[in-house]
């Protein structure tokens, strides 16, 4: 026998591999099934956005996503100061005391019916630039912008003074530091014009558990006490042509509750002054 017959032999084994196996597959299946679940979830949410929202609110989402327009010129869908409501494409030109881009008057744009927009004459429209601070400085501070909107109807130059959740402008007491102060900034920037005035007030709808609810006694009251301030700061009493209130029949939101529905309206008539 050799010096090598001691060595162990070297055994090599070869794994036959059976044939109809299918082996492994690694993990793209777990992507692909993944991206299948993210597609259905994004249809059922998007099924569920179409039943839960109002047209106007899926005019301002389309809006909101589209290439071509840099401000939504049809709707807003939101429910803040406009509430979701046009900015302008309603019957009148509304112009935001704030966030909503100034813009200078040009042509008027059409109305939902197709009609023109009321235009204002020149002394109107000087006040409502005034107010709002187109071409210049605002009358009205920032902190209060936020409670201002401005609309042009075939009335006249509506100044729309609303509460908001942080900050009511009527409550048990009567008018609020803040309602106090813009009638003030209101009455002043009325001597820009002579035109006649009419107040009208709104408030919320009170829920129906509420005992005792006088909307009709309210919204008058605080018409009143709008009017009385607006003298005080200095308008003429002579120049006052109606004081309304309308009760909860014309919620400004959707909401008939929502404090946003507790809103004045300081109206600057067409025609002749005073």
């Amino acid at each position: 026998m050799g010096a090598d017959s001691n060595v162990a032999p070297v055994i090599i084994r070869k794994k036959k591999r059976q044939s109809g196996g299918h082996g492994h597959h690694g993990g793209a299946w777990k992507v692909a099934y993944a991206d299948f679940v993210t597609a259905m979830m994004a249809f059922f949410m998007l099924m569920w956005l179409l039943n839960a929202t109002t047209e106007e609110q899926r005019k301002g989402i389309a809006d909101y996503f589209s290439p071509t327009i840099p401000i939504a010129r049809v709707s807003g869908g939101g429910d803040g100061a406009l509430a979701g409501d046009t900015v302008f494409a309603e019957r009148n030109r509304p112009r935001m005391g704030t966030g909503g881009g100034r813009q200078e008057a040009q042509t008027a744009p059409a109305s939902d019916d197709g009609r023109e927009a009321p235009v204002l004459d020149a002394a109107l429209q000087s006040l409502e630039e005034a107010l709002i601070g187109q071409g210049g400085e605002s009358r009205v501070p920032d902190r209060l912008m936020r409670h201002v909107v401005t609309r042009v109807t075939d009335e006249g130059l509506v100044i729309e003074l609303f509460s908001l959740p942080d900050a009511p402008l009527y409550d048990a007491q009567g008018p609020t530091a803040t309602l106090r102060t813009l009638a003030g900034i209101v009455a002043r920037a009325a001597g820009l014009v002579e035109n006649g005035v009419a107040v009208e007030a709104h408030v919320r709808a009170a829920p129906v558990v509420l005992a005792r609810s006088r909307p009709w006694e309210d919204s008058a009251d605080r018409a009143q006490s709008l009017r009385r301030l607006l003298e005080r700061g200095g308008m003429s009493p002579d120049r006052m042509r109606r004081v309304t209130g309308h009760a909860d029949r014309t919620p400004a939101v959707s909401d008939p509750m929502a404090a946003r529905n507790d809103r004045f309206e300081v109206i600057f008539l067409r025609g002749a002054p005073g």
